[in-house]
């Protein structure tokens, strides 16, 4: 389970998407590239997943791993640039690392820069978890948007 906010500063936690299919990926709004292609690639997918009738609608996830840059308003500023529905969640660094352990994700700063400027080294998959919260599949960087399309689409054919 996890407590955190969501980008419009509401508190969030993972019974709130019992129900819903999820795709949910651990990254950082400062991330110049992995985090930007990955989130694009998860837009992707979810959008061609929408474009098929008769499917359950997918919840597209971001939870960052740096919340010392990344509160509510950082997080809704840089998800404008995808997906309308991902939603942004956030917290404190105590909620945060209790969320990314409990999907086994590594996260790690780097040093910081002159400007005070710093990387996150961290976990890259995305990861589905079905209506029940259960984690049943993830997709590393290697899987295109079609492929996690299809694999989603067999989970939800086979739930």
């Amino acid at each position: 389970n996890f407590q955190l906010q969501d980008q419009d500063g509401r508190p969030r936690c993972k019974a709130d998407f019992r129900g819903q299919w999820v795709l949910l990926y651990f990254g950082f709004t400062h991330c110049p590239d992995v985090c930007p292609e990955e989130l694009g690639k998860l837009s992707q997918a979810v959008e061609l997943l929408e474009r098929e009738p008769g499917l359950p609608p997918l919840q597209p996830l971001f939870i960052t791993v740096d919340p010392e840059r990344d509160d509510a308003a950082a997080m809704g500023r840089y998800l404008r640039d995808f997906h309308p529905r991902l939603l942004g969640l956030t917290g404190t660094p105590e909620e945060v690392r209790a969320a990314s352990s409990a999907y086994r994700v590594y996260a790690s700063a780097g040093p910081r820069d002159e400007d005070g400027d710093y990387i996150v080294d961290h976990t890259v998959l995305i990861y589905l978890l079905g209506p029940d919260g259960l984690f049943l599949d993830y997709y590393g960087r290697s899987k295109s948007a079609q492929d996690i399309a299809r694999s989603v689409r067999r989970h939800m054919d086979t739930y």
